[in-house]
């Protein structure tokens, strides 16, 4: 796969982080795996991708060595478990001119083409325009779980999961070894690379003339590595939203469920049920004893937690709590912006049915599971 990509591009730098380790207990895993033959073909055109990115993305590193300089310091970082009100978050905050996000035409392929001709219109805008429309004609349930718009504010996992150190692989197949391998390692490097490749889409946007300072970011992942996220980004502001786990770890396993799916001819459902709660118990945990930690430090990152009804509700006045902790007024030209998104703003399909039985879960099982979380956040 190195070969191909690097054959593909024309290029040998990978850039910086070693990535062997991480590559090779990745598709050891995906060997052992019970993959179908077009779910191998999926998952390998995956890690070629990544490669190819990362290749990429390293040229344009070298022939523009200012892109290193570019200061992506603060940002504003949502987090929650998955469907708890992340998305909309997000997007109401990107949609502030003055802010800054990841596009989903610019996470499909956070590196142009070589010969880019920077006034011309970007062809990966309309790549990613045309994958939205196969994702929405030919994988509908996944779509209508995890829709991923072209020219929306996408979240940033994919740059960790271009360092092959994230929890996206266990997301789409039973990867039980490189899941405990991947919990006893330091995730510093993937977030070296998170940061490099924000600095590469910063120095893109700047070519382009676009506005905006602050960057918003929203990975769910982030829960579990806050205070690596903070190492790379020590005046992040953190936003963190809350929902009944009864809710999010149902819809969850759904969403994992449909990816297991695409890639492989059985599911053991209960079995993914099983993995998915203790995946966001793992991370709650970690979260919450972090935010602990942040408590007795003075200079600790701010947060603005926000509930998922509260957010359904009032969305506009959330956002302005948001902005109260950061310090910043929010401006008409902000609240007008953001009101227009919320007109225009994509309605997703209705979604397939899911319930915790499905995933041989009960309720009084997630609640004993995050009885700490629900006194801190929900009750």
């Amino acid at each position: 796969m190195l070969e191909h990509a690097r054959r593909k591009e024309g290029l040998d730098d990978l850039g910086p982080g070693a990535i062997e380790e991480p590559l090779s207990r990745l598709l050891a895993a995906y060997a052992e795996a019970d993959l179908s033959e077009g779910g191998l073909s999926v998952l390998r055109g995956g890690v070629v991708h990544a490669l190819r990115m990362r290749l990429r993305s390293q040229e344009w590193f070298r022939r523009h060595p200012e892109i290193a300089e570019e200061q992506v310091t603060d940002p504003v970082v949502v987090v929650g478990m998955m469907r708890s009100g992340t998305t909309l978050l997000q997007r109401l905050l990107a949609a502030d001119p003055a802010h800054r996000c990841a596009y989903g035409w610019e996470v499909a392929q956070v590196a142009p083409a070589l010969d880019h001709d920077w006034a011309a219109p970007d062809p990966r805008v309309a790549a990613a325009l045309e994958r939205q429309e196969l994702m929405r004609t030919f994988t509908p349930d996944l779509f209508a779980i995890h829709p991923m718009y072209a020219e929306e504010a996408e979240e940033e996992i994919v740059f960790l999961a271009d360092a092959f150190l994230s929890h996206v692989p266990e997301s789409g197949a039973h990867v039980p070894a490189y899941r405990a391998w991947l919990d006893t390692q330091d995730l510093t490097p993937a977030y070296d690379h998170l940061h490099r490749m924000l600095q590469l889409l910063q120095w893109q946007k700047r070519r382009r003339g676009e506005p905006g300072g602050r960057w918003v970011l929203k990975t769910p992942a982030h829960l579990g590595y806050l205070d690596t996220l903070r190492v790379r980004f020590p005046c992040l502001h953190l936003v963190h939203l809350h929902r009944d786990p009864r809710t999010t770890i149902a819809s969850g396993a759904s969403l994992n469920a449909t990816l297991h799916a695409l890639h492989s001819g059985h599911v053991d459902l209960h079995r993914l049920g099983a993995d998915w709660l203790d995946r966001m118990g793992w991370a709650t945990d970690r979260a919450l004893a972090t935010r602990d930690r942040w408590a007795n430090e003075p200079e600790a990152p701010s947060v603005t937690d926000i509930r998922f009804d509260t957010a359904v509700a009032d969305p506009l006045g959330q956002v302005a709590r948001v902005y109260a902790d950061l310090k910043v007024p929010l401006t008409p030209e902000a609240r007008q912006a953001m009101t227009d998104w919320l007109q225009r703003r994509p309605r997703e399909a209705g979604r397939p049915d899911y319930r915790l039985e499905t995933y041989g879960l009960a309720p009084e099982q997630v609640d004993a599971r995050f009885a700490e979380y629900r006194r801190r956040f929900l009750d």
